[in-house]
């Protein structure tokens, strides 16, 4: 697993410097943090694969930090808490981690997900050297092609449909709501656009879901807006 960043942010020292021992003897290298403030800062200067994140931070939690990634990354991040309630992990889930460990933790069982979360962001993500081409399930996106096909078959697509549809797949299971779909493809800011939104979602699903009213790959999330399913 060598050539991989993984930032490790936690307000406790000795657990930062214990995961560091653990993914170095992997030939992974570690960068640390203590807060979501000193993570968002790292991530502006320095290329991270994928982060280990505590919930419980002083300046800014876990769940705020991971918010913030999710607005302009797609890196992995596996949420660290010493919490073990189902709410916690349902939450850091909603807003965009990948993965979930409990503390105490098994040392070994951590380095098993990342490693896993690693090989799956290289295959499917936006890793730099990444395949072009993303498989969901027989949804397939070719980056390069600018194609979309089902199952073999190519979808024709307008070109906001396609930008709308390699934005999800590109970040598949994670939540976008239709603000964030709107300002991302459209690259102008969101106002009244829940129709516009509504409407080119509704023409995806007809031309890529067998079934539009239940749909296998583009989902609603109510309440929150929509993800393409993994």
């Amino acid at each position: 697993m060598a050539n991989y960043n993984v930032l490790v942010v936690d307000d406790e020292k000795e657990i930062r410097d214990a995961i560091e021992i653990y993914l170095k003897n992997e030939g992974i290298t570690v960068v640390k943090a203590s807060d979501g403030v000193e993570a968002l800062e790292v991530l502006q200067h320095r290329e991270i694969h994928l982060i280990i994140l505590d919930i419980m931070m002083p300046r800014l939690d876990g769940i705020g930090a991971t918010y913030k990634i999710r607005e302009e990354k797609n890196i992995p991040i596996i949420i660290l808490s010493a919490k073990s309630e189902d709410t916690d992990k349902i939450l850091g889930l909603q807003v965009g981690a990948d993965d979930y460990v409990t503390k105490p933790f098994n040392p070994m069982e951590l380095v098993a997900r990342v490693k896993s979360q690693l090989r799956r962001y290289v295959t499917f993500g936006n890793f730099e050297g990444a395949k072009k081409e993303i498989n969901l399930n027989g949804l397939t996106l070719n980056t390069a092609a600018k194609e979309v096909c089902l199952n073999g078959e190519s979808i024709k697509l307008t070109p906001i449909e396609y930008k709308i549809t390699e934005l999800l797949i590109t970040n598949a299971g994670t939540v976008f709501s239709i603000n964030e779909i709107y300002e991302k493809v459209w690259k102008e800011p969101c106002y009244n656009a829940e129709n516009t939104v509504a409407v080119h979602i509704r023409k995806i699903r007809e031309k890529i879901e067998i079934d539009p009213k239940n749909p296998r790959y583009l989902k609603v999330v109510w309440g929150i807006g929509y993800k393409m399913e993994r």
